[in-house]
C-alpha cells in the first residue's frame, strides 16, 4: 500500500507499519523530523525527485513524502466486540466509495474512540492514498473489519449483543432518542442511495438527523460525527 502526506505516514510509523520511506530532496523542519523519527525506527528513507513523489502518490497532495506499508490488519467482528472495554461502539460503513468520506470517517471514529469499524470489501474506497490522507494517519490506528456481506455482518453483531442503528433520511426517531450506551454499531449508507435496503431491514433501530434548513441530508462523514459524538455524549454523561 501506499500512503502520502506528513501526518499519515508520521502515523503510520509510529504504528510500526511502514517498510520504505520516499522524501523529497527538499523539506521543511517537519519533513527532517518524520525522517529522523523514521531512521530511530529502523526505516529506510530514500531521497527521490520530485516527480517521482508525484507519480507515486498519484499527484495527491504528498508534502514531499511517500511510505510503502503494510496492510492493516484485518479483525473479525468477534475481535472487535471482544476487545472493547465497556460496551462496545462500531461503525459499519455500507459500501462507502469516496475516499474523502471514508477518511474523514475514520478520523472521526479515532476522535470518538470507537473500538472498530466493519466495512464491504468490495464497491468500498481503498484505504491507502487519499482516504489515508483524508484520514489525518487515523487510518494507521482504527481497527478495521472487511466484510462481504453488510447484512450477514449486522447479523453477526446481534449474535454478539450489539444494537445496530442505521442512519437513514426517511426514519421518523431522531437520532438523540437512541439509547446509544448500550452495546451499538452505528450503521452508514453509501452517498448518495444511503443504506441497501436489505441493510436498512436488518437494523435493530433506525434513526435520523433533523434538517432545519432547506437542504434535505448530510455529508455522510458529517453524520457520522453528529451521531458518534452524541454516542459520546450519552456514555460520559449517563444522560439519554
Amino acid at each position: 500500500m501506499i500512503i502520502y502526506g506528513i501526518n499519515p505516514v508520521l502515523e503510520a510509523i509510529r504504528a510500526g507499519r511502514v517498510r520504505e520511506l520516499r522524501v523529497g530532496e527538499r523539506g521543511d523542519a517537519r519533513l527532517a523530523e518524520l525522517v529522523a523519527l523514521a531512521r530511530d525506527r529502523g526505516v529506510r528513507a530514500r531521497r527521490v525527485p520530485a516527480d517521482t513523489l508525484d507519480r507515486d502518490a498519484h499527484h495527491g497532495v504528498h508534502q514531499g513524502v511517500v511510505a510503502e506499508i503494510d496492510a492493516p490488519p484485518n479483525y473479525s467482528i468477534a475481535e472487535l466486540v471482544s476487545g472493547a472495554a465497556g460496551p462496545v461502539l462500531l461503525m459499519v460503513l455500507d459500501g462507502i466509495e469516496d475516499p474523502h468520506n471514508l477518511g474523514a470517517i475514520l478520523r472521526t471514529a479515532d476522535a470518538a474512540g470507537v473500538h472498530g469499524v466493519v466495512r464491504q470489501s468490495r464497491r468500498s474506497a481503498a484505504l491507502d492514498g487519499a482516504a489515508a490522507k483524508a484520514s489525518a494517519g487515523a487510518v494507521a490506528h482504527v481497527r478495521i473489519a472487511e466484510v462481504v456481506n453488510i447484512a450477514r455482518a449486522i447479523e453477526e453483531l446481534k449474535e454478539a449483543g450489539v444494537w445496530t442503528v442505521g442512519l437513514a433520511g426517511e426514519a421518523r426517531t431522531p437520532y438523540t432518542a437512541i439509547d446509544f450506551s448500550m452495546p451499538t454499531a452505528i450503521v452508514l449508507g453509501a452517498e448518495g442511495p444511503g443504506l441497501r435496503r436489505l441493510v436498512r431491514e436488518k437494523c435493530d433501530h433506525l434513526a435520523v438527523i433533523p434538517m432545519q434548513g432547506r437542504v434535505g441530508s448530510l455529508n455522510v462523514s458529517v453524520a457520522a460525527g453528529i451521531t458518534l459524538f452524541e454516542a459520546i455524549r450519552q456514555r460520559t454523561s449517563g444522560a439519554t
